[in-house]
Formats: C-alpha cells, structure tokens, sequence
C-alpha cells in the first residue's frame, strides 16, 4: 500500500506569487494586510506608490521582488488564518526569527539570506507549531 504524502503547504503559494502579474500582486497584498504595509515592505514612501503599481505602473528597485515574496507568504498564512493574523504575525517579534520582526527582515534584509527564515518561520506558524 502506497503513502499519499501531501505537498508542502506553501508550493500554491510559491506558485501564485510566481506566475501572477505584479498589479495583481500588489492589489490583493494591499486587500490583505493594507497599503501602508504594502509601501513599507516595497520601500515607498506612501501609499500612492501602492495605487501606481495597482494601475500597472511597473515597480522600483527591488519592490517587485520583496512584494511577490511577501504575497507568497501572506497567501500561505492567509489561506489558514485571518487577514489580522497575517498582519500581526508579519508586524510581530517572532520567536522562530530570532524576535526580529518579519516585515522588517522582507523590506530591509538579503532575500537570500532571511527568505528561507522568514519561510521556515511561516511553514512552522500555518503547520501550528
């Protein structure tokens, strides 16, 4: 008799941050955890930046990278939990990171440094641990 293993929790996740237009994904990150969340993770200095990249005006820098990696952690928590739970985990000192604060390491920290933390972080919160 054969296992059936379910996939990692967060490859739908990964996926639709990948695949998804950016205006898209700055959109429901905004309806997610809010516009001000969504400048400060893209480095904007208020939310008007948020709106442009809604309308599909292309991103800055690093933006568009920080945003879909926030998107793919925001889905994968969302699809579990409140948008409230989303905000406060991503805005809280969290205990699996060290205390460092989620939204903090996104914005400002080495993506390939912090990512795979900050994923561990949100497999071990959306599995209940």
């Amino acid at each position: 008799m054969a296992l059936i293993t379910p996939a990692r929790p967060d490859l739908e996740a990964y996926r639709e941050s990948t695949v998804r237009p950016f205006q898209e994904i700055a959109g429901d990150l905004a309806t997610l955890i809010g516009r001000k969340l969504t400048a400060y993770i893209g480095g904007a200095k208020d939310v008007r930046s948020v709106d442009r990249w809604i309308e599909g005006r292309a991103p800055y820098k690093e933006a568009e990278e920080r945003l879909r990696f926030a998107y793919r952690i925001a889905h994968l928590l969302g699809s579990r939990d409140h948008p409230n739970v989303v905000q406060a985990w991503l805005t809280g000192l969290n205990p699996e990171l060290g205390d460092r604060v989620p939204i903090r390491l996104i914005r400002e920290g080495d993506l390939e440094v912090v990512g795979p933390e900050i994923i561990g972080a949100a497999r071990a919160f959306a599995a209940g641990g």
